[in-house]
C-alpha cells in the first residue's frame, strides 16, 4: 500500500512538472492553445495530488481510530476478566461474606482496625502536646543561630539589582534559532526567488513591443500541412485559415503579405517589409499552434530576404 502510494506520487509529481515546464516553453513560442491545454492539465493533476494527500491523511485518522478501538475492546476485556475473578460489578462472588476479615473465625475477634485507629488518636494527641510544649519553650538563640547560617544567601545591600552585571551586548552562544528554522526560511527565500525571476523573465519574453521592422527586405516562411484524413484541398483552405488568423498575431501589421501553395502539400509565404526578431516568433508560434481540428502546421523554415 505505501509503495503504491509512494509511486502515486512520483508520477503525479513528474507528469506536474512535466506540465508546468511546457506551460513556460509554449508561452516563450506564444503558442497560447497549447499553453491553456498545458495549464488545464496542471491544474488537473495537482487537483489529484490534493485528492491523494487528502485520501491518504483520511486513511491513516481511520487507520488511527480503529487503532484506538481496538485498544480500548481490550481494556474492557481485561476489566471484565478482573471483575469475573472478583465477582459480578465489584461485588463479592457468591459464597463470599462482605467484609469477612470482621467475622468470627474459631471463636475470636478480629479487632486489629480498632485497635489501630485508636493508637493513631493517642499518637495525635501525644504529638500534639509536644508541639505545643516546645513552641512555649524554645528560645530565640535556634532562631539566631540558624540565620547566621542562611547569611550568605541573604539579597545584596543595595537591593537585588545593586550588584548584577550588565548583560553582554553579544547574544550567548548557541541562543539563535535552530538550524531547521535557517535552512526552512533559506529554502522559502530561494523559492521565492525563483518564481520572481521566472515571471519577470516570461513578463520579458511575452510582453508585446512596439512595431519595427526586420533588417532584410522581406522575411520568406515554408511549412507544411499534416491532416489526419484531410485531401489537398481541405489542406489548402486550413493553410489559408491559419494564415488569416495569423496575419494580426504580430505587432508589425502584415499588409504586404502573400501565401502560395507549392507541390507536394509545401506552402510559402512572403512578408514585406521583413519582421524583426520578434514579431518573427510571434507569427511561427501562431502558425504551430492548434487551433483547427484535424490539421497541424509544420514550419520547414524561414528567413530574411535581402535586397539584391
Amino acid at each position: 500500500m505505501r509503495s503504491a502510494r509512494l509511486a502515486g506520487y512520483l508520477f503525479g509529481g513528474a507528469a506536474a512538472s512535466g506540465a508546468a515546464i511546457y506551460v513556460v516553453i509554449y508561452l516563450y513560442r506564444w503558442q497560447w492553445q497549447r499553453t491553456i491545454i498545458c495549464g488545464v492539465l496542471l491544474l488537473v493533476i495537482e487537483v489529484l495530488l490534493l485528492g491523494l494527500a487528502t485520501l491518504d491523511r483520511v486513511s491513516r485518522l481511520e487507520q488511527r481510530i480503529k487503532d484506538g478501538d481496538r485498544r480500548q475492546d481490550e481494556i474492557l476485556a481485561q476489566l471484565r476478566q478482573a471483575d469475573r475473578e472478583t465477582g459480578d460489578g465489584g461485588r463479592p462472588a457468591a459464597g463470599r461474606p462482605r467484609f469477612a476479615w470482621l467475622g468470627d473465625a474459631e471463636g475470636r475477634t478480629f479487632v486489629f482496625v480498632p485497635v489501630l485507629m485508636a493508637a493513631g488518636v493517642a499518637l495525635s494527641g501525644l504529638a500534639w502536646v509536644v508541639e505545643r510544649v516546645a513552641r512555649t519553650t524554645v528560645r530565640p538563640t535556634a532562631q539566631r543561630r540558624l540565620a547566621g547560617r542562611l547569611a550568605p544567601l541573604a539579597a545584596p545591600p543595595g537591593g537585588l539589582h545593586a550588584s548584577t552585571p550588565d548583560l553582554p551586548v553579544q547574544p550567548v552562544v548557541g541562543s539563535g534559532p535552530p538550524r531547521g528554522r535557517v535552512k526552512r526560511g533559506a529554502a522559502l527565500a530561494l523559492a521565492v526567488v525563483a518564481c520572481v525571476g521566472l515571471f519577470a523573465g516570461l513578463q520579458e519574453m511575452t510582453e508585446t513591443q512596439p512595431p519595427e521592422r526586420g533588417t532584410g527586405e522581406a522575411t520568406s516562411l515554408l511549412f507544411t500541412i499534416d491532416g489526419n484524413g484531410v485531401n489537398d484541398s481541405r489542406a489548402t483552405l486550413a493553410a489559408q485559415q491559419l494564415w488569416e488568423r495569423c496575419r494580426d498575431a504580430t505587432a508589425m501589421p502584415l499588409i504586404q503579405a502573400g501565401m502560395t501553395s507549392l507541390n507536394d502539400g509545401l506552402f510559402a509565404a512572403t512578408i514585406h517589409p521583413s519582421l524583426s526578431e520578434h514579431d518573427e516568433l510571434r507569427l511561427l508560434g501562431c502558425l504551430e499552434d492548434a487551433s483547427v481540428d484535424r490539421v497541424q502546421l509544420h514550419v520547414v523554415g524561414s528567413g530574411s530576404i535581402e535586397a539584391g
